[in-house]
């Protein structure tokens, strides 16, 4: 018996090796990751999945993006995508679990996939390094690199990297593009609903967009500025969105590979072109919670993981 034991236990590290093995070989180097402290990636895993997408279709792929740094980025734009998308950004070490939690909950009330719970920093790991595939081994490796981006990178970076380099259309990277795409001005001049319906439409922007389909492209937006006023960062009767968030419209990464892309936009007033080795800097001081808040964010997670801990022992 303490044979079979003996040579089961070899067995399930054998495979757990082997596991281990096949997901370390799919990840980015750390020193690729660190290297993103200084340095602007010029191309992501998602561009060149798109990219791919658009040759299969017969048609050219196109890629506009202008890096820019937060100070230049609409303080109502950084809320918004902090309300919609990663509510405790600040308080998290890249994975929430609390949304995890309640992701599967949505999930399994509805018997469908309706909602995820990835992080900004997830959602960051995964443009960069694996692109919208769903597979364990994708998971898993954007599970490392996530822990590896929230050990190297201050959140202030995390969060440049993120506005400038997620998908907000077809070919449209970043904020800045997103901005001049969808509104006809640079980012740093959004108002407060125009930085609603640009944050409304990442986790689909080929299909959640004004131009798709604008009525559901509406609703996410007003669900959006609903977030931004429970968060405080505008006042909660805003536009009379009631007690109750507007429902979720999509879930992420819903649309096929090849889904089509939105109509072409009408020519937009033109902005002044972004350098693209420019460093996305510090944020604003009235955009990023000050860092009394972020610690009292901090020992909230802390304490909701705690206590779920406590709960589940």
């Amino acid at each position: 018996m303490r044979r079979f034991v003996l040579r089961a236990g070899l067995v399930a590290l054998g495979l757990l090796a082997t596991l281990a093995g096949w997901v370390w070989v799919g990840l980015p180097s750390r020193a690729e990751v660190r290297g993103l402290a200084r340095t602007n990636p010029a191309r992501t895993r998602l561009m060149e999945q798109r990219a791919g997408e658009a040759q299969r279709k017969g048609r050219k792929a196109r890629v506009a993006q202008f890096w820019v740094p937060l100070s230049r980025v609409s303080r109502h734009l950084i809320h918004a995508v902090l309300s919609s998308e990663d509510q405790n950004f600040f308080g998290h070490e890249g994975v929430d679990w609390k949304a995890i939690e309640e992701s599967i909950e949505k999930n399994v009330e509805k018997g469908r996939f309706a909602r995820g719970g990835s992080t900004i920093t997830q959602q960051l790991a995964k443009n960069l390094y694996f692109g919208t595939s769903r597979t364990l081994g994708r998971k898993a490796r954007e599970l490392v690199v996530t822990r590896w981006l929230e050990a190297d990178l201050p959140k202030a970076r995390i969060l440049a990297l993120y506005l400038n380099l997620i998908e907000w259309g077809d070919g449209v990277y970043g904020c800045e593009a997103g901005a001049r795409h969808w509104y006809g001005k640079p980012a740093s001049a959004l108002s407060v609903s125009e930085a609603a319906g640009l944050a409304a439409m990442i986790p689909n922007p080929r299909r959640l967009n004004p131009r798709a389909n604008a009525s559901r492209h509406e609703r996410a937006t007003r669900r959006v500025l609903w977030l931004m006023g429970q968060a405080g960062y505008i006042g909660r009767d805003v536009a009379g969105l009631g007690a109750e968030p507007p429902p979720e419209m999509v879930a992420e990464d819903e649309e096929p590979d090849d889904a089509p892309a939105e109509a072409s936009p009408p020519p937009a007033s033109p902005s002044p072109p972004m350098d693209p080795k420019a460093a996305p800097g510090a944020a604003p001081t009235d955009a990023v919670p000050p860092r009394r808040r972020r610690r009292r964010l901090a020992r909230k997670a802390r304490h909701r993981r705690r206590s779920g801990c406590t709960m589940g022992g």
